[in-house]
This record gives structure tokens, C-alpha cells and sequence, in this order.
């Protein structure tokens, strides 16, 4: 099995590569020690090849890769490309792959399930039953075993079959647009930056006291720059629960500090902790942070989400596209408070697909029915206000 390990037999694969019009591409990463994905194999494929790339091999430059994979007359083909697009975004510098299709965001604009994992769509589609008792290995081990390269060559093999039979099949719909549409969001950079001022919205708030607030933003911002900084995951450097309480204890002294037992730090983070937790502390009421409170719901909203999300399911299966690519659930609650509420599911195709019944049935005009154990749609005189009015 080839593995590529020089830069010289990596310049020759890709413009092999390049020559094609479309290239499948996986990953095999580590990210249980280290804050940043550590990359360990890239797998590409096309037909009658499949190659895989070790980024771990002394004296390997990737730059070869990263002009195939922002070459825009080649396609990339992934599957479930989120995390594989976050590995990339560092090695190219904050930019992405392009083009790009993924065909688990294909399987599901036509219908064939929600998030389908590649191994299930594999034997759908394909009929081939794959092993993945190799899944959870140590990849950045070396050497690499016959049965790893196998199991990890696999998914481009069989990635560029799911890649013909699903953009046939897509055209054949004619929803590549839809695809396009769904790919534009996972293809935004701004989804791959990791702000270290935003990293407290991760954290279950257990009170929206300023103060408090304003200490957990402040700790958790630490917390990122450290964890970032050592390349070892967040709560390596201190635990969740463990920042919760260092904000409700507010320690401003080194003897304050060392009696919150379960926390351990070295020295220099314990001096990062407490000049933070004195700063916040020493900062006027006017500039603490004061988050909104959520909003109850009106009375009567809940059964109209309900219907909503009946709606929705009738839809999805109508059209034989994924529920989850047309509206989620705060959608829906949305659009139950709001006709105009900014949410994808009152624009472009999923309007037409669902939108405007949704706005009917909220306002009257449309009515759920059960014919045969099945739901039925039944159009009614116009009451109320029109949508959008």
C-alpha cells in the first residue's frame, strides 16, 4: 500500500491530482491531548487510486497538498467535512478547501437520513459492510500497520463511488443548489476561529449575577489563551466546574486562593487567576456585563410549535429531504413568535418547501388531517392576518 513521505513523491501524486476533476480526501487526527487537531494521515482518492499522505514522516512539506486542496478546477470530495475543514484551516493559513462537496450534506437533500454516518451510507448505497474496529486507534503511532492503511484507505475508495452515485442523483432532483447553499456556511472561515472572548458561552451559567458573569467571560478567556498557548486541551488547564467555582469564590489573595483545594495550578497561573478575579472585581457596576433574561414564551405558542414541527416532518418526508436541513427547532419557535423571523426556513427553496405552509397553518389557512394512519394537508378559507402582514 503507498504512503507517501517526501515532499518530492507528494509534489508528484498531487499533479497527478490535478489533472483530475475531482480528488476524495479524509483525515485520521488526534485531539484527546492537545487543543489543536494534530493532523496524522490524509487519504486521497479517485477512481483506480488511493493514496495515503503521512504528515508525520521527518522533512515532509505539505505544500503540495495545500495547492491541491485550493486548486478550483478540483473538486474535493469529503464526507461529514466539519471537522477534516478545521485541520485545514490552520495548515492553510485561515483559508479553506474549494470547491468542496460532502455527501453526507448530499444524503441528506435527498432524503436519506439525518447526519448519515459514512459506514451507514456506504452499505446503503453501496452495499459494502465496512470495518471499523480501527476507528479509535492511535494514529499518530508509527509505523502504521497494514491493517490501519487499509482501513483508512477505504473511505476514499468507497468515498469517490458515494461521490458519483449521490451528485447523479442530486442533479437528477435538481437540488445542487441546495447543496451549494448548505456548504456556503461550513465553508465560512469565521466558523473555524477560535476567539478566546467568546469561549464562556460554552459554559452552563449557574447565575447571571454580572459580577459573576463578567468573571466567568474573564477566567474562560484565560483559560483559551493558556490552553492554546500549550496546545493541550481547555480543561487541562483548569476543568469547567472548576472555573464556575473560582467565579462564585472570587479569591483575591494567594491564601484565598490556596483554600479552594480542588483547584491546582503553578505558580504563574495561580498570579494569572487572582489579577484577574481583582480586576473584574475592582470594575465599576456600569461596565459589568448584564445578560438578557430569556423570554416566556407568549401562552398559546407551544401547540403551535407542535403543529410546526408535524408540519415540518410531513415536508421532509414529501420531499424527501432532511428534516434538520430545512428548520431546527428554535426555528420553529421563531417562527411561531415572528412571520418575519430571520431564519433559513422562510427563504429560498426551504420557503417553498415549507415555509409558506408553515405560515398558513399558523394562520388558519391550512389545516393537519389524519386519512389512514397518515397526515394530510387541507387548505381552509383565509382567517386572521396574512403571512407576513
Amino acid at each position: 500500500m503507498t504512503v507517501v513521505t517526501s515532499t518530492e513523491a507528494l509534489a508528484r501524486l498531487v499533479a497527478e491530482a490535478r489533472r483530475r476533476e475531482y480528488v476524495a480526501v479524509d483525515t485520521e487526527f488526534m485531539r484527546d491531548r492537545t487543543y489543536w487537531p494534530r493532523l496524522c494521515l490524509v487519504q486521497l482518492g479517485w477512481p483506480g487510486t488511493a493514496v495515503a499522505v503521512d504528515p508525520l514522516a521527518p522533512g515532509l512539506d505539505l505544500a503540495p497538498l495545500a495547492e491541491l486542496l485550493l486548486d478550483p478546477a478540483v473538486t474535493k470530495v469529503f464526507h461529514a467535512c466539519r471537522q477534516d475543514l478545521e485541520i485545514f484551516h490552520r495548515r492553510l493559513g485561515g483559508r479553506l478547501p474549494a470547491p468542496v462537496f460532502d455527501t453526507q450534506v448530499a444524503a441528506m437533500v435527498c432524503g436519506l437520513g439525518e447526519e448519515v454516518s459514512y459506514d451507514q451510507l456506504v452499505a446503503r448505497l453501496l452495499g459494502v459492510r465496512l470495518d471499523k474496529s480501527h476507528r479509535f486507534l492511535d494514529w499518530a503511532r508509527r509505523p502504521l500497520d497494514e491493517a490501519q492503511l487499509r482501513y483508512a484507505l477505504a473511505d476514499v475508495i468507497h468515498l469517490c463511488d458515494l461521490y458519483e452515485r449521490l451528485r447523479a442523483r442530486v442533479l437528477a432532483m435538481g437540488r445542487l443548489e441546495w447543496v451549494h447553499e448548505e456548504l456556503a456556511r461550513l465553508l465560512d472561515p469565521e466558523l473555524y476561529v477560535q476567539r478566546p472572548e467568546e469561549a464562556w458561552r460554552r459554559l452552563k451559567l449557574r447565575s447571571r449575577e454580572p459580577r459573576f458573569v463578567a468573571l466567568v467571560q474573564a477566567l474562560a478567556a484565560w483559560r483559551e489563551r493558556e490552553a492554546q498557548a500549550r496546545d493541550v486541551p481547555r480543561n487541562r488547564v483548569l476543568r469547567d466546574d472548576l472555573l464556575l467555582e473560582l467565579a462564585a469564590a472570587r479569591p483575591t489573595t494567594a491564601e484565598a486562593l490556596a483554600r479552594l483545594r480542588r483547584i491546582a495550578l503553578d505558580a504563574p497561573q495561580r498570579r494569572a487567576v487572582l489579577e484577574i478575579v481583582r480586576e473584574v472585581m475592582a470594575r465599576p457596576e456600569s461596565e459589568l456585563p448584564r445578560l438578557p433574561r430569556p423570554e416566556r414564551p407568549p401562552p398559546g405558542l407551544g401547540p403551535v410549535v407542535d403543529l410546526l414541527r408535524v408540519l415540518l416532518k410531513y415536508c421532509a418526508e414529501e420531499h424527501e429531504v432532511a428534516q434538520r436541513l430545512i428548520a431546527g427547532a428554535a426555528d420553529l419557535e421563531r417562527i411561531a413568535r415572528d412571520d418575519r423571523a430571520e431564519v433559513p426556513a422562510l427563504r429560498g427553496w426551504r420557503r417553498q418547501v415549507f415555509g409558506e405552509r408553515a405560515l398558513a397553518l399558523k394562520h388558519g389557512r391550512l389545516a393537519l388531517a389524519v386519512a389512514g394512519r397518515r397526515i394530510r394537508l387541507l387548505e381552509l378559507e383565509p382567517a386572521g392576518p396574512r403571512a407576513g402582514a
